[in-house]
């Protein structure tokens, strides 16, 4: 899945800011690729990109409007059609990180077929994928995984992917979820992959490389989740990982959307994710914590890594405080 850049990222009329997380994370990790923002009237957020209309940003050269927002179900409602159909007009192509399928709109399919524009479901990959081997790959590779859904997975492989970058390492980051795919440009929605094939696919994302190219693997779910456990095995065993980086929450009571099920240990969830990953990588290690200390203030925040660190004896950071540097150093070692 490949995706056409730059972007017009509509955020419709939308009230609270984690219903558009999926523009919001292109806006912070790929502003070069964002004309601007879209909106409708009675919108009460922004990514704080420039705000432009459809024809401005097919004008300044977008090539794909983004549906950049979530609603409860993931379907299209019908007060957006006239925009996307706008848009399909001026060119662009059309992704959408929902469930529904664009071209289940019967307007939007005749509309794309009339001006040749891509309808990208993000999360409905197109590509045939093989069963997993676990045949040793050439290259490097690094997974985030998690205690829960929603701890930072994405966030810290951009952020590790990012720091490597800059320090001229040989590296890439591949996309395992919809956001992700549309920060990357491209990669694999992993959760909507038919499970039997789940390892093959990060096997086609991740491919063999040169031997000091690294991979970061954006995470999904958790081991110890039981919506989602089924994910992250085969993620796992796909990515076939050098180097793992676990990340957690400070202070969540519970799993996410599972009022009573208690959080696993950091001991537990290591345990548990390197058995998994030693099946098709036997070296694969633990390099540091990732935590998201954003319920403490920064002196609780500094005395929980300590503690963790001291407790576990790998780095631990929280990326947005301490960045990552000391993560990457741990790839050097």
């Amino acid at each position: 899945m490949k995706i056409k850049t730059p972007y017009c990222l509509f955020i419709g009329d939308a009230k609270e800011p984690f219903s558009i997380k999926l523009a919001n994370g292109i806006a912070q990790w790929r502003p070069e690729l964002t004309i601007g923002e879209f909106a409708l009237e009675g919108c009460q957020v922004t990514t704080s990109q420039p705000r432009v209309n459809i024809k401005e940003a097919a004008e300044k050269g977008a090539k794909t409007f983004v549906m950049g927002f979530a609603n409860n179900g993931g379907t299209i409602e019908n007060k957006w059609i006239p925009y996307v159909l706008e848009a399909i007009e001026t060119g662009m192509d059309i992704a959408s990180g929902l469930h529904q399928k664009l071209g289940s709109i019967k307007e939007i399919a005749e509309h794309a077929k009339i001006y040749n524009a891509q309808l990208i479901d993000v999360r409905h990959p197109t590509q045939t994928f093989k069963t997993g081997t676990g045949y040793k790959r050439s290259g490097k590779r690094l997974l985030t995984v998690g205690t829960d859904c929603s701890t930072g997975k994405m966030y810290t492989a951009l952020a590790i992917q990012r720091e490597m970058k800059k320090q001229k390492f040989d590296v890439s980051f591949k996309a395992t979820g919809q956001s992700g795919i549309l920060i990357a440009g491209s990669g694999v929605a992993i959760d909507c992959v038919v499970s039997d094939f789940i390892a093959g696919a990060v096997e086609y994302l991740s491919p063999e490389d040169k031997p000091n190219h690294w991979d970061i693997i954006e995470g999904q779910g958790s081991l110890f989740h039981p919506a989602f456990a089924g994910v992250s095995m085969g993620l796992i065993h796909g990515a076939q990982p050098d180097a793992l980086v676990l990340c957690h929450i400070a202070q969540r009571e519970h799993m996410r959307g599972i009022p009573g099920r208690d959080l696993p240990s950091i001991d537990d969830t290591m345990k548990l994710n390197l058995q998994a990953a030693r099946l098709t990588n036997p070296k694969a290690k633990f390099i540091g914590i990732s935590v998201n200390t954003s319920m403490l203030d920064e002196m609780q925040a500094n005395k929980l890594c300590e503690d963790y660190q001291q407790k576990y004896r790998l780095v631990c950071v929280d990326p947005i405080r301490h960045g990552v540097n000391q993560l990457i150093e741990k790839l050097t070692e």
